[in-house]
């Protein structure tokens, strides 16, 4: 099935968008870490609405996680420090994705993989890589490398490089891989993964932050510093994907500060191909499902006839 024989949404506009030779009925995923393995929203949410879910992370072994608390919200935002907890490879395969592969149907599951060291991507991706309901991976290469004194895999490229090619060698499945914008060299960074056998970039990862409670002197949360997420990182995001697209040729997936249809536009005028939701799914599960009816709305509004017209239409150069 390709985009364009995706269904139309209440046969209004087309809102069907290819990515990494993936059909999605929209553009809208729910981004790593905010729908955990789907279930937990199933009773909240018509999931079948969406254009894709991104697991929460994926590591070879358990992890059990930042200490609590593990969220905080401030003006601009939320800072989170959960420390990539999840069950574990085998688990995983055994308990989760089965239920995706029963419970989504047209709406595509993506698998985030996360790892301490370069080859235990490649491990993850070979255990789940003919699991029934994945259509692809998505690399979160921002973890630190504990073989290189703690060093984001992303920073350095040649281990960035060396953590696509192990993962690409063990599936066909394409291959998302999640930057952050916090690189010395984002774009070089992207282009690096894509030469390395990336099939799609997902922009942007959290960036550092600090929330303190001043009556107690102390962080927000139990682990201290956090990944800044929400309303704050948005116009990050967007410059991010507008100069990645610039470079690359493989679709990019926009992610960061998204809540509205107005936001999802941003990135999909900048250039990014589909849209993740994460904070603003936290607050309200429904949010997603607006996101969707808003820019069905806002194409009717613009008689803009397939939201595929949109993509990279910003009218700006530098």
């Amino acid at each position: 099935m390709t985009a364009a024989d995706s269904p139309r949404l209440a046969g209004g506009p087309s809102l069907a968008v290819s990515a990494a030779g993936i059909a999605f009925q929209n553009p809208i995923v729910l981004a790593a870490g905010t729908a955990a393995y789907g279930r937990e929203l199933a009773r909240v949410i018509d999931l079948e609405q969406l254009g894709g879910l991104v697991t929460k992370a994926v590591s070879i072994h358990p992890r059990h996680g930042a200490p609590s608390p593990r969220v905080a919200e401030f003006a601009g935002g939320m800072v989170n420090a959960i420390g990539l907890a999840n069950p574990g490879v085998s688990a995983v395969r055994r308990t989760e994705l089965p239920w995706l592969a029963e419970h989504l149907k047209a709406t595509r599951g993506l698998v985030n993989v996360v790892g301490d060291q370069v080859h235990e991507y490649a491990d993850v991706v070979r255990e789940l890589s003919d699991s029934a309901g994945i259509s692809a991976f998505e690399l979160n290469v921002s973890c630190p490398n504990v073989k290189a004194g703690g060093m984001e895999f992303g920073a350095d490229p040649c281990t960035l490089a060396e953590v696509v090619r192990q993962a690409r060698a063990q599936t066909s499945l394409p291959l998302f891989v999640k930057l952050s914008p916090t690189l010395p060299d984002l774009v070089a960074s992207a282009r690096t993964s894509v030469d390395a056998g990336a099939d799609a970039i997902s922009l942007v990862n959290t960036i550092p932050g600090l929330v303190i409670d001043p009556e107690r002197r102390r962080p927000m949360l139990g682990f201290g510093s956090g990944g800044v997420s929400g309303t704050a990182l948005l116009p990050v995001g967007v410059l991010a994907t507008w100069r990645v697209t610039r470079v690359v040729q493989v679709p990019v997936m926009g992610v960061g500060g998204v809540a509205t249809a107005e936001d999802a536009l941003q990135y999909l005028m900048a250039g990014a191909t589909l849209v993740g939701i994460g904070t603003a799914a936290l607050r309200d599960p429904r949010t997603p499902e607006r996101v969707i009816r808003g820019l069905q709305r806002w194409c009717e509004r613009h008689s803009v006839r397939s939201l595929q017209e949109v993509i990279g239409s910003l009218e700006w150069s530098q």
